[in-house]
């Protein structure tokens, strides 16, 4: 059975998935103008992504209530923002902490996003936010790995975001169809 999504529903999550692109090419070329060390910007911008990340999935469980996986973004607000709890905290103990941290996080969000993107498969949008959920689980895995490791560094976590980033915009161009009503 193939579900049709509403235009609605597709305009606010393109909307959304360009908003989300935006944030993390901008947050990723903050954070690595300042990922040498852990300073009160580098924090807050620490802190700001995974707040934001929860932000973005209360405005998608808000537009597409009647058609998806609520409960599973509603597990992801949550997640989101013990994250930014828990690295506020990790700061204090250096990189090594902020990246197993930040891993745990990619780990159990890339999980929960791969479920909203298979729940979602049927749209036009959501197979690049399957790969990206299957890739974080992997990328946090390396974030982990790497916090073990001399000279460990937050550069990776930019190039996580970027990356992160262009799958919403992939997402975003092939929702334009949905919203057009295709």
């Amino acid at each position: 059975m193939t579900t049709v999504i509403s235009s609605t529903v597709a305009i606010s999550l393109r909307r959304l998935y360009f908003t989300r692109f935006a944030f993390a090419l901008i947050w990723a070329g903050l954070l690595a103008a300042t990922a040498s060390s852990l300073t009160p910007i580098s924090i807050a911008l620490l802190v700001l992504y995974p707040l934001f990340d929860g932000v973005a999935a209360v405005v998608d469980a808000r537009s597409s209530k009647d058609k998806g996986p609520t409960l599973s973004l509603y597990a992801n607000i949550a997640i989101s923002w013990l994250t930014a709890a828990g690295l506020a905290v990790a700061t204090s103990s250096g990189i090594p902490a902020v990246l197993r941290v930040w891993g745990a996080w990619a780990i159990v969000s890339g999980v929960t996003q791969l479920a909203v993107g298979v729940i979602r498969r049927h749209l036009d949008g959501h197979w690049p936010m399957i790969l990206s959920g299957g890739i974080s689980v992997v990328a946090g895995s390396s974030f982990i790995l790497q916090a073990g490791q001399e000279g460990a560094s937050l550069l990776n976590l930019a190039g996580y975001a970027t990356l992160g980033g262009l799958f919403f915009l992939a997402s975003a161009l092939r929702l334009g169809r949905a919203a057009r009503g295709r």
